[in-house]
């Protein structure tokens, strides 16, 4: 398979006067994993369906390989889609249902036959191929999805939801599984999911939408790193947005009802975004360093394992830290009253 670059050139796109599509310009690599990410109707599985062609913009251009498709019908685009409920038909044989398509194309049956093959055998598949649907695991299940769109060799992969229907350990294992797979095959992919985590583990690059309107496009972790916009730094991961303002001349952030806390760069804002694994949890003020520390008491305590999540009001400040766990580390109790150190390093003014 060739790997093909999509780009998306001021695509919009309106369903009477309800526009839902606004102006989305986006250029995807060729053999790039790409994630569109977002909450429920932000656009982005608008956004996929018109890129397999089961919607059509209103404006701008839809490329694929450098040709305009946004008048191609979807049989005629050579791009695969998984559907978030895999669409399987009950009554054939994994066998079957990964050669419906090329059968539709009317293939010679020795073809038929090696592509199948090629495509169960890439999928971990090729003993299963004389079950039914209704005899396979979920896991299986999306894995003969993906090999009946990858038999006819399209041009871009399209994944919706792909992951939402297995339970949590499954999902990791499959994450792994599609990645090995899609640079196996090198072909360019899109998918949809409203999982932060499932976008930053698997993604080279994914682009978050909120309302129709492309917020960021990046890295996982430039987007985490660095959020363009309060709704990134709030979708991508979890923070704690800080009222205040700019002192420029002091070189701090004057956050309301928490304090100064200094500035590692410059910039104008009156937000400042603190994501909770950048904030210590002490019982004593730590000399020393650049952390900026205040007194608050513990209102809630989750021990999650692998770090313990505190909430600690400060003042009239509301701030979730999360601190890694460690078999000798104190856990505060609620009702504790604790010194927080926020790390200038880690703060980010936001927009």
């Amino acid at each position: 398979m060739r790997a093909v670059a999509v780009e998306c050139r001021n695509i919009g796109l309106a369903y009477g006067s309800h526009q839902v599509l606004h102006d989305i310009t986006l250029s995807i690599e060729p053999g790039e994993f790409f994630a569109l990410l977002g909450p429920s109707g932000s656009g982005k599985s608008t956004l996929l369906r018109l890129i397999a062609g089961f919607s059509r913009n209103n404006r701008g251009q839809l490329l694929v390989d450098g040709r305009d498709i946004s008048g191609v019908p979807p049989s005629a685009r050579n791009i695969g889609m998984v559907f978030q409920s895999y669409a399987l038909w009950p009554h054939m044989t994994v066998y079957d249902n990964v050669a419906f398509g090329l059968v539709e194309r009317r293939r010679p049956r020795e073809e038929i036959r090696r592509r199948v093959a090629e495509a169960l055998a890439l999928v971990g598949l090729t003993d299963y191929a004389k079950r039914r649907p209704n005899q396979l695991s979920g896991g299986q299940q999306q894995r003969v999805a993906v090999a009946r769109t990858i038999v006819i060799e399209p041009q871009v992969l399209l994944l919706d939801e792909p992951l939402s229907n297995l339970d949590k350990k499954l999902r990791e294992q499959m994450r792994v599984e599609l990645k090995r797979l899609q640079r196996t095959l090198g072909i360019t992919t899109i998918f949809v999911t409203h999982d932060q985590e499932e976008a930053m583990t698997t993604a080279d690059r994914m682009a978050v939408l909120d309302g129709g309107v492309l917020q960021q496009v990046g890295a996982p972790r430039d987007l985490f790193d660095t959020p363009a916009n309060r709704f990134v730094a709030e979708f991508v991961g979890s923070t704690n947005l800080l009222a205040g303002r700019v002192d420029a001349a002091r070189g701090i952030f004057v956050a309301e009802g928490l304090g100064d806390i200094p500035l590692a760069g410059d910039g104008t804002s009156n937000a400042l975004s603190v994501r909770p694994h950048a904030i210590a949890v002490a019982a004593r003020r730590q000399d020393g360093g650049a952390r900026a520390w205040f007194e608050g008491g513990v209102e809630e305590t989750e021990f999650l394992g692998e770090f313990t999540r505190y909430i600690v009001r400060v003042g009239t400040v509301r701030l979730t830290a999360d601190v890694p766990h460690l078999s000798a580390t104190p856990i505060h109790p609620r009702g504790a009253t604790v010194q927080i150190g926020i790390d200038p390093g880690e703060a980010r003014l936001l927009r």
